[in-house]
Order: C-alpha cells, then structure tokens, then sequence
C-alpha cells in the first residue's frame, strides 16, 4: 500500500526574522506545496540526495534551513561549487557513520545547472529533483498578504482582487510591489488603498493602459 503524503499542516516550516524585526515564514500553495511534501521525506530521496531549484526569492534558502536542522547535510549555490568536492560529498551520503550518510541536498540557483564532470552528472541525474514554481492567483494574493504583514502593512480590502490580475508573477516581483506600496504609502501619508496599488504597479510597470496594449 502507497505510503500517504505529510499533513502539511504539521510540518513546523521555517521562519526568517528580518534586519527590521519582521517574521518572513513560508507561504505554502501551487508553487511549493509538492516540493515541501517530498523534502519533507529525505529517508525516500533515490541515493539519499535531493536538487532543489527555483526563481530567485522563492524560499530556498528558507528550505535550506529548515532541512539542515533535520539532520540533513545542505549545500547552497551548488552550481558555483567545486564538482569534485561535489562528488565526494554525494559518495559520503551513501555511507553510514555520523556525518556520513546524512541524506544531501543540493541548491542551485541557476538552471540549467550544466555538470561538466560525468561521474557526478549521472549521479545526481538519479537523484531526487525538485523546483520551486511561480505562484498561481490563490497563492500570489496569500503571499501579499503576508509580504504586506511582515512590514506592518495594512491594505485596504479588496487589494489582492485589485493587484494580484494586474501584478507580475513572481514571488521576487510580488515582494518588489508590497515594498513599493509601502513607500508610496509612506511618502504620501496616506492609507494603501486602490490609489496608491496603482501608483505602484505604474511604478513598477508603467501606466496600465499601456500594459493592456
């Protein structure tokens, strides 16, 4: 019998605190929700050992953290690292001992990652693979509203209906918006309403009716 997926609502999943003070935590929906599941699990990652990609500011590095205090050996940027020194880490997953044998998960921040060393190529090629997608509507307006509480940011109602058509769909651009809303709230001493989103997506994007061209 098919062994049943995590509950994810009881995996306790990593929180950043910001230079600021703010709590940054992980927003779960389309674009994570299966990879958390599958971390969540290394003792059934082929050899032991994970890849984990995704767009920039897409939770990896907070997925990073959370798994290296799982006992789970974590290498970022892997693409950047010495392939041989690579290599003797994945051999050193497949061991038993202490540190040897931890299970191995490898982040990459640019992909395609093009391996020139065939013997770590092939292995990781059998390895688990995970990437961290674009978030759909549900997922974007949750992400808003937590991007927003994390600055102490009260939005008008309605504000995910309004931004969430019109935003680019990028959790790095999402974050870039609420950031500008916040500044244009701020510089306007004025409340975030529907005023002030659209200030920061011409800001950000230019007016709207060329945006609809």
């Amino acid at each position: 019998m098919a062994k049943a997926a995590p509950d994810i609502s009881q995996i306790a999943l990593p929180l950043e605190i910001a230079a600021n003070g703010a709590e940054r935590r992980i927003v779960i929906g389309n674009a994570n929700q299966a990879v958390i599941e599958a971390l969540s699990e290394p003792s059934r990652w082929p050899f032991h050992t994970a890849v984990l990609t995704g767009p920039p500011r897409s939770g990896k590095s907070l997925l990073g953290r959370w798994m290296a205090g799982q006992g789970v050996t974590v290498i970022e940027a892997a693409e950047k690292q010495d392939e041989t020194e690579l290599f003797h880490r994945w051999n050193a997953s497949q061991e038993g001992g202490s540190k040897a044998g931890e299970p191995l998960l490898l982040i990459a921040d640019t992909m395609p990652w093009e391996i020139k060393l065939p013997d770590l190529k092939s292995r990781l090629g059998g390895s688990m693979q995970l990437e961290l997608g674009e978030p759909d509507d549900a997922m974007a307006a949750d992400l808003i509203e937590a991007l927003a509480s994390q600055r102490a940011l009260t939005l008008a109602p309605g504000a995910a209906d309004y931004l969430v058509p019109r935003a680019n769909r990028s959790i790095a651009e999402l974050e870039r918006l609420v950031a500008t809303i916040d500044r244009i709230s701020l510089e306007r001493a004025v409340p975030a309403t529907m005023s002030v989103w659209r200030a920061a997506l011409e800001a950000l994007q230019g007016p709207e009716q060329k945006r609809l061209i």
